[in-house]
């Protein structure tokens, strides 16, 4: 199982890689399940700056899930029901995961690929990568856990027009659609989103996971507490905002610990 998701450390930034290049990292049980694992480790990592999330090669992001397993693995209701249980926890776990997360997509991203990488805070693609949702054709639905991503990227009535008409479109089309934040040459997307994750492990990290718990936090629409006001300021009792202003001042690169 682990093979199939690897985990990465180049310092600050781990990259995870679906690893299945012989099925284009297509999505199985088993690697939802290790995604999951391994989310969990990273989000309680405060060594982790930044998280970079690919498919092996220049291919596929990934297809979606490996349909060979449905016979087996989701063939009636039951499985289905235990199968995307698993498939939601692993959702759950990224998307609760405090470090920004980049996807480095090549090739295809559609299906539960396209659900992966929509995960996702920055999304950068090949101008060769397709897009969409297909699930139409196999009588297929996309469940609530599955589909909050792509209602939020795109919008309700973008999501719906995906999903029912089930066409897989081009990457500047995906980008009208925001479901990519950037498009770049096909032989520039892994320099891309190394040098995004770069520019990200550079900032101040404390910075970087308010931001995104901020963001995440105003798309609930229940008021904020006094103590979520209050939280925003909580940055100039750090050492990293003694770090950040005096080098500015000194115009030097700042040197962040994350405390």
């Amino acid at each position: 199982m682990a093979s199939t998701i690897l985990l990465q450390h180049d310092g600050p930034i781990a990259t995870v890689v679906l690893n299945r290049p012989d099925k284009l990292n297509a999505l199985t049980r088993a690697m939802w399940l290790r995604l999951a694992q391994v989310f969990a480790e990273l989000d309680a990592s405060d060594e982790v700056r930044c998280i970079v999330i690919r498919g092996a090669g220049t291919q596929a992001f990934a297809p979606g899930n490996d349909i060979s397993e449905f016979a087996t693995e989701r063939s009636n209701v039951e499985q289905a029901r235990a199968y995307g249980n698993d498939m939601r926890d692993a959702i759950e776990t990224i998307g609760r995961c405090r470090h920004p997360l980049v996807a480095q997509i090549h090739g295809i991203c559609v299906g539960g690929g396209l659900e992966l990488a929509g995960l996702a805070d920055i999304r950068i693609c090949g101008e060769s990568s397709r897009f969409g949702v297909p699930i139409n054709k196999l009588g297929l639905v996309m469940a609530y856990a599955e589909i909050g991503a792509l209602v939020g990227l795109a919008g309700e009535a973008t999501a719906l027009e995906i999903l029912l008409e089930g066409r897989v479109f081009a990457a500047r089309e995906a980008l009208d659609k925001r479901l990519v934040t950037r498009v770049v040459a096909d032989d520039k997307v892994e320099d891309e989103a190394r040098a995004t994750a770069q520019r990200i492990a550079d900032g101040a990290p404390l910075v970087a996971r308010w931001h995104k718990k901020f963001a995440r936090r105003l798309r609930d629409q229940t008021p904020l507490t006094a103590e979520e006001y209050d939280e925003g300021f909580a940055c100039f009792g750090t050492e990293d905002f003694r770090t950040g202003y005096q080098a500015f001042l000194a115009k030097q690169k700042p040197a962040f610990k994350g405390r």
